[in-house]
């Protein structure tokens, strides 16, 4: 049985920096399920024909191909049912509205915080795409949404309610990590992977957290190659 993901890369491509190929990357492992992975980068569309699809991730379960984060997490759940990451019924509703609180409050914050960053983690040949697009759907130049100060402030208050879950348990899904840890953790890990800003004093707790998570699963996160291992 072969499994390969197909995974955003930077200007090296060791540096794996997709929030959405951290989710599927944190699935797999935690379920015990062997693949490969194929550095892909933004402009390279042709290489994704095979799925009808143009952006990461795309995970190839030998014949079958599922594109989207949250539908791969969703089908691994159902092919491989045990140690469930989302699991069914009101366990799936939530972790379903998690995923809307993460893309659609926490990420674009944390946007802001690495805005900058991330351009120049990007391979020099994405990085017309990608200031392209991130402006188009952001409304103003790349230059101004950077604004670390002002994302820390936003974290501050958007991850309170995380901050009073870490202080009852280790992990958001209890005493080990699972579907909402990993899709918090792939934003955090995004902005880990391409820049050295933090989240702030006021997110200690959420830090530590992060911590947590790095060393998880035989420490698969811990080991990335991060903007830190380039010279």
């Amino acid at each position: 049985m072969t499994r390969t993901l197909y995974d955003l890369c930077g200007r090296d491509e060791r540096l794996r920096f997709s929030p959405y190929c951290w989710r599927v990357r944190m699935a797999l492992t935690h379920k015990g399920l062997d693949y490969d992975t194929v550095a892909w980068r933004f402009e390279d569309k042709q290489a994704l024909a095979f799925a009808d699809y143009d952006k990461v991730p795309v995970l190839l379960d030998n014949e079958q191909v599922i594109t989207d984060s949250f539908d791969i997490m969703r089908y691994l759940d159902k092919t491989y049912p045990e140690a469930p990451v989302l699991g069914e019924g009101a366990s799936y509703q939530r972790a379903l509205f998690f995923k809307y609180f993460v893309e659609r409050s926490v990420t674009p914050a944390l946007f802001r915080l690495v805005a900058m960053d991330l351009l120049a983690a990007i391979h020099p040949d994405d990085r017309d795409y990608f200031r392209i697009t991130r402006e188009a759907r952001f409304g103003t130049r790349l230059e101004a949404l950077h604004n670390p100060e002002q994302a820390r402030q936003q974290l501050a208050t958007l991850l309170a309610p995380v901050r009073d879950l870490l202080r009852s348990s280790p992990f958001l899904d209890g005493d080990a990590p699972s579907g909402a840890d990993y899709l918090l953790f792939g934003s955090l890990m995004w902005a880990h992977t391409v820049s050295l800003e933090t989240l702030g004093e006021e997110n200690a707790l959420v830090d530590e957290w992060f911590k947590r998570m790095l060393s998880v699963h035989d420490g698969i996160a811990g080991k990335a190659f991060t903007i830190r291992d380039l010279s």
